[in-house]
C-alpha cells in the first residue's frame, strides 16, 4: 500500500504544492495524512496515525525531507525506524536518491539512501552551526557599537511625577496612579522604584555637600 504525508507547521500555511505532488505519484485523499504542526519533534497525531497504519512492504512519499521533520538528528532515528523497524520504503520527491525502493528489495537502495541522509544531516547540521557563530559576531559586534537588544522600554509618562506625588499624599489609590498612567502594573512599580531611587540618590547628594560645607576649613 502506498501513503503520503504532508505537512507544514502552522495552521495558516498551505500544503496544497505538497499535496499536489502527492496526487502526481498516484496517491488519492485517502491515503495521504497531512498535519499542521511544528517539525520540532515527531509527536504529531497524523503522523502517529500513519506509523500505526503502515505495514512491512508499504511505501511512503513525501515531497521533501523536511516535511518529515526540521531536525536532522531525529529524521535519522525515525528514518532508521520506518525503513529497519517497519520495513517499509520512503520516496523523497525532491531528491530522486532518497528513495529506498529497488528491485528484489536489495540493500543497495537502502543504503545509498542512508548514505545520502547522513551527508544532508551534516551539512545542515553544519550551516547551522555556522549560522550560530554567525550570530554570536554579528551580536558581539552590534554590542560594541552601542547597539542595545531586547524589548524597549515603555516610556514614562510626562505627568508620572504628578501622579506619583498624588499617590504619595494618599489623594488617589495605586489603581487609580496606574490607571492616570496608563501602565501596566509591573511597569508602574518598577518606575516608581526607579523615581525613588532618584530621589534618594538626590536626597544623599544634598546632606554630601551640606556637611562638606558646614565642616571648618
Amino acid at each position: 500500500m502506498n501513503y503520503g504525508y504532508a505537512r507544514v507547521s502552522t495552521i495558516n500555511q498551505h500544503l496544497d504544492r505538497q499535496i499536489d505532488e502527492l496526487h502526481k505519484v498516484g496517491l488519492l485523499d485517502s491515503q495521504i495524512y497531512v498535519a499542521k504542526e511544528s517539525g520540532k519533534d515527531f509527536n504529531r497525531t497524523n503522523y502517529k496515525k500513519l506509523l500505526k497504519k503502515v505495514k512491512s512492504g508499504d511505501v511512503l512519499y513525501v515531497k521533501s525531507i523536511d516535511r518529515l521533520g526540521r531536525n536532522y538528528n531525529m529524521i535519522l532515528d525515525e528514518w532508521r525506524i520506518l525503513t529497519k523497524e517497519k520495513d517499509i520504503d520512503i520516496v523523497v520527491i525532491d531528491m530522486p536518491l532518497l528513495d529506498t525502493r529497488i528491485k528484489g528489495k536489495n540493500l543497495v537502495g537502502k543504503f545509498i539512501a542512508d548514505v545520502v541522509l547522513q551527508v544532508l544531516s551534516f551539512v545542515a547540521e553544519n550551516e547551522r552551526e555556522i549560522m550560530r557563530q554567525r550570530q554570536e559576531e554579528g551580536i558581539k559586534m552590534a554590542k560594541l557599537r552601542g547597539v542595545r537588544f531586547g524589548r524597549p522600554s515603555t516610556p514614562t509618562p510626562h505627568d508620572f511625577d504628578n501622579i506619583v506625588k498624588l499617590y504619595k499624599e494618599k489623594k488617589i489609590t495605586v489603581v487609580n496612579a496606574i490607571e492616570m498612567s496608563g501602565l501596566t502594573r509591573g511597569t508602574f512599580y518598577r518606575k516608581l522604584k526607579i523615581l525613588d531611587d532618584r530621589s534618594w540618590c538626590f536626597i544623599n547628594r544634598y546632606f554630601y555637600y551640606y556637611n562638606q560645607l558646614k565642616k571648618p576649613h
